[in-house]
């Protein structure tokens, strides 16, 4: 199914969560477009900050809030009376889930609790989505992918937080966006992506900006799980996905869904795998070993199955796990060597539609 981005031209858009990574790539691929966007995000959470060294604050409308604010929130709906919302703000790690937990909760489920309440409340939405994780599923060590009606049950708190955004979401769907005809008012959709990859990452225990930051301090890199198998995919990938799922919904409301976005099979790699493939690209002697640490419960084995979003929404993975990994490195690069930030997500945005779509704009 071909995808047309010029759906997004002036069309009025609010993310939350826009000051994170996925999100400053979100808001800078959206503004490409033509976009209005509202941007809602509770400061930087990252220091360097994507959001900041690419000056995403320039092409959108900020708003410093946070999303367990209903107030604060509603205020920012009236203003901007958006038709579409994604909606990203999260506390999105596992390890600092197991230190704040109460906050993680709090962010990530009454903060869509929150963000929900206000789509119901605008009368301008036309279609929502919610940006959940792959890992809100019971894992169960299986071989095989997970399939959108398997059973959601996050182990930790960040997962399980996930979990619990998932079914707030089905309730406001059965309950408040439906009319007494049983026709969908508001087309609400979920997205479970899978590990995303991508220049801009600066958060603490991941293992791309662990390996950007070891190499910046040419020390070698150290890896805790090197044979936990992970759906790795460039941010630019699930990106497109949500775009083609608010849109795609937009226009035909019954596309409203759960929706897995991962890369394919091939690309589900052991970690130790994903930073052999860093070492080659970025060169310089760089090398890795294993931790021998022992901390918070980790999935060892994780795979999405795609089938639904391939076949409703016509998405597919473009780039794989190896051009993935040459575009952290070269991002990195640049900003290593104080080059122009914007300049280098433009080229790599450019890069992506042009292959994917032809698209030249």
């Amino acid at each position: 199914m071909k995808f047309n981005l010029n759906f997004y031209r002036d069309r009025r858009v609010l993310v939350t969560g826009c000051s994170g990574f996925k999100g400053a790539w979100l808001c800078k691929l959206l503004v490409n477009c033509g976009a209005k966007v509202t941007g809602y995000a509770i400061g930087v959470s990252t220091s360097p900050s994507l959001f900041e060294l690419a000056k995403i604050n320039e092409d959108i409308c900020f708003v410093n809030g946070d999303v367990r604010n209903l107030e604060s929130l509603m205020k920012v709906f009236n203003k901007a009376k958006p038709e579409i919302v994604i909606h990203l703000a999260a506390q999105p790690l596992v390890r600092e889930s197991y230190r704040s937990p109460v906050f993680t909760y709090e962010t990530n489920v009454i903060g869509t609790v929150n963000v929900l309440e206000c789509v119901r409340r605008s009368g301008s939405v036309g279609s929502f989505l919610n940006v959940t994780t792959d890992k809100v599923y019971k894992n169960k060590e299986w071989i095989w992918g997970y399939r959108e009606n398997e059973e959601l049950n996050g182990f930790d708190p960040y997962s399980n937080s996930k979990s619990c955004s998932e079914l707030v979401t089905q309730s406001y769907k059965r309950c408040f966006f439906i009319d007494e005809s049983g026709r969908i008012t508001v087309p609400a959709s979920t997205a479970r992506a899978g590990n995303v990859i991508g220049g801009g990452d600066f958060s603490e225990d991941r293992i791309i900006p662990d390996c950007v930051r070891a190499a910046i301090e040419r020390k070698d890199i150290q890896v805790r799980n090197p044979y936990s198998v992970r759906p790795y995919q460039h941010v630019l990938e699930p990106i497109y996905a949500y775009l083609m799922i608010a849109a795609r919904q937009y226009e035909d409301i019954s596309l409203a869904d759960a929706y897995n976005v991962g890369p394919k099979d091939l690309d589900c790699v052991q970690t130790g795998n994903l930073v052999d493939m860093f070492v080659k690209y970025w060169g310089e002697g760089l090398s890795w070993n294993i931790i021998p640490e022992q901390g918070p419960h980790e999935a060892g084995f994780l795979k999405l199955d795609c089938s639904k979003i391939k076949s409703k929404i016509g998405w597919e993975p473009h780039w794989n796990l190896e051009r993935a990994v040459q575009k952290v490195v070269e991002w990195n690069k640049c900003w290593i060597a104080g080059r122009d930030i914007r300049n280098c997500m433009d080229d790599q945005i450019y890069e992506f539609l042009k292959e994917r779509t032809g698209w030249d704009e």
